[in-house]
């Protein structure tokens, strides 16, 4: 479905993210008092008197090309514009009128859509008399709002959408698109590789470390897979994480990863896999999501062959073997053709069921090629087991005593499964329950009996 779409432009730091976060009903982008916070264009889903629309947060308009990744900046405003079925420009009621809001009034003029302008920071009625100046700017729209208040939003949103005709559209269909989460350290190519597959520039890119802010959210189909792409900014270490910014970008990026279901975990491949790159694979591992390696840069490599990169990979990272590995280039296109049929692959492991009579065929034959060792004259009997859940695949093995299940037979029966059922690129979690052999025999007579009636 075609929402209509709402940009939220402006000079820097008059306010723009905190009323995009109010529209949006939830913290999405990053609120900091330093100018240049938002760089990037972030997408949120707002309601207008219960027709869903669409928030588009831009970067600052500045006359000024001196500001960093500013020439960046203002083409993801451009396009966010020019995409946008409607314009609110936002203001700051408190400073008044300045040159750079003046040079971003004329700018939006020139491209001839409906634009209301939002005079923001008006904290108390007092304050209302502000907003009059702010007609000079040439707008025939002009209110005074207060987005950390939330005051005047909703009479915003309707002075924004005047005339606009919501009867035509159609009714929304559920999200039933992949969310692939893109993450890594900074500067290893997490954008480059978003606008590739989105062959659209929507994210900043620089060769400075730490560009993108926030989790960019951009939906695409591609040879007919419908995914949502979650860009996100680098994850540093702790130690590195110099200011507040910084420290949110990465709360953002864990969060990204918890909504996504598989991550995409893009690493520098002249540098390899390092221990920073192993920490976020942990990361992504608890919180039991699908992962596919990323070896990005695979162009400037010289004298390295893909096959000895695998088994080094395998040798040195072995708890990451399950995992499909790509050597790629975001720049070139090379081998990300490859990307969205691994995608694919780690979904469907990732959704599939096995039934109970195919694991009790699987523990049958697994026991019998390798027993469990005895522990103080007993040993470990494993009844039966059962799939519970699909995200992350969860597995309960119902035994005597758990106690006697030890880490190496853990990991034996894993690989075994993995032999058997594979499971690309998602991790496993086996859950032991102590169960006595009489509640067994009856707990198999009943779903033997279910089966027949």
């Amino acid at each position: 479905m075609k929402k209509f779409k709402l940009a939220l432009v402006g000079r820097p730091n008059v306010g723009k993210s905190a009323l995009f976060n109010r529209l949006c009903g939830k913290k999405i982008s990053i609120v900091d008092d330093a100018e240049g916070t938002t760089r990037d264009r972030i997408y949120g889903d707002a309601d207008f008197f219960g027709q869903p629309i669409e928030v588009i947060d831009t970067g600052g308009i500045a006359a000024n090309p001196n500001i960093p990744f500013q020439e960046g900046i203002q083409r993801q405003a451009e396009v966010a514009i020019e995409e946008a079925d409607t314009i609110v420009m936002v203001v700051d009621g408190q400073c008044g009128i300045t040159p750079a809001d003046e040079h971003a009034a004329r700018f939006l003029i020139r491209q001839g859509k409906p634009v209301c302008l939002a005079v923001n920071k008006v904290d108390n009625l007092d304050q209302r008399d502000n907003a009059y100046d702010f007609y000079r700017l040439g707008f025939e729209k002009v209110l005074p709002v207060s987005a950390v208040h939330g005051f005047q939003i909703a009479e915003l949103l309707e002075m924004a959408f005047e005339g606009f005709s919501f009867e035509n559209q159609e009714a929304l269909s559920d999200d039933n698109s992949i969310k692939v989460a893109i993450v890594g350290r900074p500067n290893v190519g997490k954008s480059t590789l978003l606008n590739y597959l989105l062959s659209e520039e929507r994210s900043v890119v620089s060769p400075i470390a730490g560009t993108t802010r926030d989790a960019i959210d951009a939906r695409v189909e591609i040879n007919g897979t419908a995914l949502t792409l979650i860009d996100t900014a680098g994850i540093r270490k702790k130690r590195a994480e110099h200011d507040t910014v910084d420290k949110f970008a990465s709360i953002r990026t864990e969060r990204a990863i918890e909504r996504a279901d598989i991550c995409l975990l893009v690493i520098d491949a002249r540098e390899g896999m390092t221990t920073h790159e192993k920490r976020i694979a942990s990361m992504i591992e608890e919180a039991g999501k699908g992962c596919i390696l990323v070896f990005n840069k695979w162009d400037l490599v010289k004298g390295f062959r893909m096959e000895h990169c695998l088994q080094s990979l395998n040798y040195d990272t072995f708890f990451l073997s399950h995992c499909p590995a790509i050597f790629a280039s975001a720049i070139t296109g090379r081998n990300l053709a490859k990307l969205v049929e691994q995608i694919c692959l780690v979904r469907h492991h990732q959704q599939q069921r096995i039934t109970t009579g195919q694991l009790n065929k699987f523990l049958e034959k697994a026991l019998q090629s390798y027993h469990p060792p005895m522990i103080r004259g007993k040993r470990l009997r494993i009844y039966y087991m059962a799939h519970v859940e699909t995200q992350p695949p969860t597995f309960v093995l119902f035994v005597n005593y758990p106690k006697l299940m030890l880490d190496t037979y853990r990991r034996y029966l894993i690989h075994q499964f993995r032999l058997t059922y594979h499971f690309t690129g998602n991790p496993l979690i086996f859950l032991l329950r102590s169960r006595r052999r009489q509640e067994v025999a009856r707990k198999l007579a009943e779903e033997n009996l279910a089966s027949v009636e």
